[in-house]
């Protein structure tokens, strides 16, 4: 009895393990495609941080950042996007300090440091989109995904420059991402049924 009710509980969390990968992998895919280009740029959302130093999640969202960036791309910028929300300093300065500072990232930083929302996000990092290539959003997937999808909304000709980042990766956060993955499918409820469509 015993024996029985330890294989199903480890069937119960290989299913739940494995689910939450497969959202975050297909969320990780929507809305994007494989545009080639000669410049590219790289916007990091900012997570709320009240503390005076960067957080968890913002150090998290900073090295999927940086390692969205293409090697052979010669034009290639990180934008750093969040305002003060719940600090005295903006999350994109404590997120470009980090990058700078300990992860010893050398290319050209940018700073969106007003937004307080996703749609803030992307309206004020629109400017800084106009004339790239290449744009690849990076958050945990499913608030990508959301950002993705609101600026499809805003400038959907620069939508069609989006192409995929470095966010996720097979067994990564895998203890969390069934989390991650209810609170995603929560997130995405802002999805349009059109947007919904063209879900992998």
């Amino acid at each position: 009895m015993r024996r029985r009710t330890a294989v199903a509980v480890a069937v119960a969390v290989g299913a739940t393990l494995t689910w939450g990968e497969w959202l975050n992998w297909r969320w990780s895919r929507a809305l994007v495609g494989s545009r080639q280009g000669a410049s590219e740029t790289v916007v990091v959302l900012g997570y709320r941080n009240p503390e005076p130093t960067v957080n968890f999640v913002n150090r998290w969202r900073v090295r999927a950042g940086i390692r969205s960036v293409s090697g052979g791309v010669p034009d290639t910028r990180v934008i750093f996007s969040g305002g003060p929300v719940g600090s005295q300093r903006s999350e994109a300065e404590l997120m470009a300090e980090y990058a700078k500072s300990v992860l010893d990232f050398e290319g050209t930083v940018l700073l969106e440091d007003r937004s307080t929302t996703t749609w803030e996000n992307i309206t004020n990092v629109i400017p800084l989109l106009e004339g790239v290539d290449r744009i690849k959003i990076v958050s945990q997937p499913a608030h990508a995904l959301k950002a993705r999808a609101y600026l499809r909304r805003q400038r959907p000709d620069l939508a069609q420059r989006l192409v995929r980042a470095g966010d996720y990766r097979p067994g990564e956060w895998t203890l969390r991402k069934p989390l991650l993955a209810l609170y995603g499918l929560r997130t995405l409820r802002v999805l349009s049924a059109e947007e919904r469509q063209r879900l992998p």
